[in-house]
């Protein structure tokens, strides 16, 4: 592997933050987001991907170039919009760019999006050809490929590469679970998924490792908690809690629904309500007040919300440490800028129990 200076381990390297933190129309915001980020100790800073300013490669440069020792995780692409040869080069110039700190994630994506883009739908068996296509490149091979990926004559980097980059998955339900335990370095579960889904979540993918000849502690879980503490302002916070999470009822509800085991006659009273049929957008993003109001006192079950952090430093803080006992290994503190953030790591330094010590990389256990 080409040699790389380890970087200083950040005071939290547990947690991480999404910057960004869902819609901007200033992805400049992002570096004195990271910058914080990195001062307030959290371990890394996840990246999302959406088609308008959010391109995961151009994100994770700036982190890069505005940090030092933070962890750096596209969380998620998609691999079907790009060239195999052109992701695996941005991972490459990634990892050697942050002296070993990126992770590159991957995910399922949207149906009705790769449509209308005209791409294909995404398999579990492309994924898992995908990732063997890159780590045969990061590993200097030269080689043609015919496979669920696609149809490559030649495909080749540098011949000297022998790169160790981590492949993070996004996963809700059991086969995608299982593929991840089987293939992925680490994984990152769903906002919103109850505790005791997380911990069926863990022991899924953990049993799947095993099952593939894997060591199951090797493999990295990330839990996604949502996090709105009391001190935001409820416009925002229901736009963070609220709408976010009608947002992934709108796209892909069943499978959330499922994975949590709710009641699916709940989602059908969701989709039939007169203000989200034909609704136009995400309700993250255009829901007003009124309507995210309603939409929590009188369409949303009480339970479907409550799986995230709110309330106060330490309730927030808390509920942190029940993701940690549920068997995650790591925790995302979604939707919430580090600014927001600040009061929480406050609270929680002062329950943090005595973990083991994680590399700066998202994607590695060890």
């Amino acid at each position: 592997m080409t040699a790389l200076t380890p970087p200083q381990t950040q005071e939290f390297p547990e947690l991480a933050c999404y910057g960004l933190a869902g819609h901007s129309s200033s992805p400049a915001d992002l570096i004195p987001e990271v910058r914080l980020a990195e001062r307030l100790g959290l371990g890394s800073v996840f990246l999302s991907e959406r088609f308008n300013l959010k391109d995961a490669a151009v994100l994770a440069g700036a982190a890069a170039a505005a940090s030092t020792t933070i962890g750096i995780a596209t969380a998620a692409t998609n691999h079907n919009t790009r060239h195999p040869l052109v992701t695996a080069t941005m991972a490459t110039t990634l990892h050697r760019m942050t002296g070993g700190r990126y992770a590159l994630g991957l995910g399922r994506g949207f149906n009705l999006l790769f449509d209308v883009m005209g791409l294909p739908r995404i398999t579990g068996a492309q994924m898992e050809d995908a990732v063997g296509i890159y780590r045969r490149l990061w590993h200097g091979e030269a080689f043609g490929h015919d496979g669920p990926a696609g149809t490559y004559p030649y495909l080749s980097q540098d011949s000297s590469f022998d790169e160790d980059i981590p492949v993070l998955m996004m996963a809700i339900g059991d086969r995608s679970l299982e593929l991840a335990g089987r293939v992925a370095d680490g994984v990152v579960l769903h906002t919103f998924l109850g505790d005791e889904t997380l911990a069926r979540s863990v022991a899924r993918i953990r049993d799947a490792a095993s099952a593939a000849g894997r060591d199951p502690s090797d493999v990295r879980v990330w839990a996604v908690l949502a996090v709105v503490e009391e001190s935001i302002p409820e416009e925002l916070a229901l736009r963070k809690l609220v709408g976010r999470l009608a947002t992934y009822l709108q796209g892909y509800g069943e499978v959330l629904v499922r994975a949590n085991g709710w009641d699916l006659a709940d989602l059908q009273r969701f989709r039939d309500d007169p203000l989200v049929q034909g609704y136009a957008g995400a309700f993250d993003a255009v829901g007003t007040t009124e309507q995210l109001s309603y939409l929590r006192d009188e369409v949303l079950p009480a339970e479907w919300l409550a799986a995230s952090a709110t309330g106060s430093a330490a309730a927030c803080a808390q509920r942190v440490l029940d993701q940690l006992a549920a068997g995650a290994d790591s925790v995302v503190l979604h939707g919430a800028t580090p600014t927001e953030l600040a009061p929480v790591l406050e609270a929680y330094r002062s329950l943090r129990p005595d973990l083991p010590t994680l590399p700066a990389n998202p994607g590695w256990m060890r």
